[in-house]
């Protein structure tokens, strides 16, 4: 019997062995594991499923949803808020709203293959329903209210966090603020005519809960390492701590020195790149080291 019909199939015991394999593939497939299946269950259980089955103490996915929906607002709102430092308010509420549409989560759902595992009745199912964008919002936000339930905020929170990745990092990518890492790059070649270098130093996790570590170089000095569920989004978060040890370092007013590469009276090009002076020649970069800073990797 396939998963899908596991789920599908007229109400059995709780041990049913053929529907804990559904479910334990489905928890696989999401990357979670639910202390309490029943939760799991509840959120995929659709209304039209409840008028054709009976099954002591079951109840469709309403609620569930309901919880769900309040939840991805918070875990979005904070995101962007973190992300976006100089965003108004306007902008905020603009983004938060194309990450939490219906056609949003639909996708989201659609992605995960989550219509595949609904339990819906008869006539829905037949007329699209695992297809259908309002029933995959409904069922994304379901799901993460049952996770919040059932293992708490922080897994919660990570779980959507993952599961939005890509919409995340369309909304930033068409977000008119500026992102982290190109005021970075302004900042940097302001003031000392080199493009900063973003080196994918570590991956992990399986496919569905990669893990990237991605660190910024300026000349041949590591300025600061970041991490996400992507390489762009560990890249802005490399940028946005890079971005603040910059301006730090430009309002002790070290810019100048910096820039030159040596003391004013040395003659240096002051538009010569970090690390080159006017002979052309490499030098090593004056550039000051940030804690754990190392020479910059051969291979860029």
């Amino acid at each position: 019997m396939s998963e899908r019909l596991a789920l599908e199939a007229t109400p059995s015991a709780p041990d049913d062995p053929q529907r804990d394999a559904a479910l334990s593939a489905l928890e696989e497939q999401l990357g979670v594991r639910f202390r309490d299946r029943r939760w799991l269950l509840r959120a995929l259980t659709h209304r039209s499923w409840l008028n054709e089955y009976v099954e002591p103490g079951a109840a469709d996915n309403e609620r569930l949803e309901f919880l769900g929906d309040a939840f991805i607002d918070l875990v979005a709102g904070e995101y962007l808020f973190r992300e976006l430092p100089d965003a108004k308010e306007g902008v905020l509420t603009m983004l938060r709203s194309a990450l939490v549409q219906e056609p949003t989560l639909g996708r989201v759902a659609a992605r995960l293959h989550l219509g595949e595992h609904l339990r819906l009745g008869r006539g829905e199912a037949q007329s699209g329903g695992r297809e259908r964008p309002a029933i995959l919002c409904d069922a994304i936000e379901a799901l993460t209210g049952a996770l919040y339930l059932d293992s708490g905020f922080a897994v919660a929170e990570e779980a959507v966090l993952r599961w939005l990745a890509p919409e995340l990092e369309e909304v930033l990518a068409a977000d008119g603020t500026k992102d982290p890492k190109s005021a970075f790059q302004e900042r940097v070649q302001a003031t000392w005519q080199v493009t900063p270098r973003y080196v994918t130093v570590a991956e992990s996790g399986p496919d569905h809960d990669k893990r990237f570590v991605v660190e910024v170089w300026v000349g041949d000095r590591m300025w600061s390492t970041g991490e996400g569920r992507s390489k762009a989004l560990a890249a802005r978060s490399a940028a946005r701590t890079a971005l603040r040890a910059v301006d730090a370092l430009l309002d002790d007013g070290e810019a100048g020195a910096i820039a030159r590469g040596v003391d004013a009276d040395d003659g240096a090009d002051v538009n010569a790149p970090i690390g080159w002076h006017n002979s052309g020649e490499e030098t090593s970069s004056p550039l000051p080291q940030s804690a754990g800073s190392r020479a910059g990797p051969s291979d860029t």
